[in-house]
């Protein structure tokens, strides 16, 4: 039997595939809970993090070095409360340091 290989696109596999449309729902509910907290994000700092992966009620941000990841922890309090506050069950926010 011979199999014919051709491209889609990932919304395509995304609907085909129940675990990967619950990742791609994860990946999108980060984001978005990345621009919610954006404003109370020091400008300087923005370009310094990213939106990570989700665990239950534990949200993890990518930090780009150490200092990035010194300030972002004095505003964990305020970014929890802040997403709680916009119906997101957050209780914790892990910080990882790459690059």
């Amino acid at each position: 039997m011979s199999r014919r290989h051709y491209a889609i696109t990932v919304q395509q596999a995304s609907l085909e595939s129940p675990a990967l449309a619950r990742l791609a729902a994860l990946t999108r509910e980060s984001s978005e809970r990345l621009r919610a907290v954006e404003a109370l994000i020091p400008p300087l700092l923005r370009p310094a993090l990213q939106a990570g992966p989700i665990d239950g009620d534990c949200w993890c941000l990518l930090v780009r070095g150490n200092a990035a990841a010194a300030k972002t922890r004095q505003l964990l309090p305020a970014l929890q409360a802040h997403l709680r506050s916009r119906g997101w069950e957050v209780n914790s926010i892990r910080l990882k340091i790459h690059g």
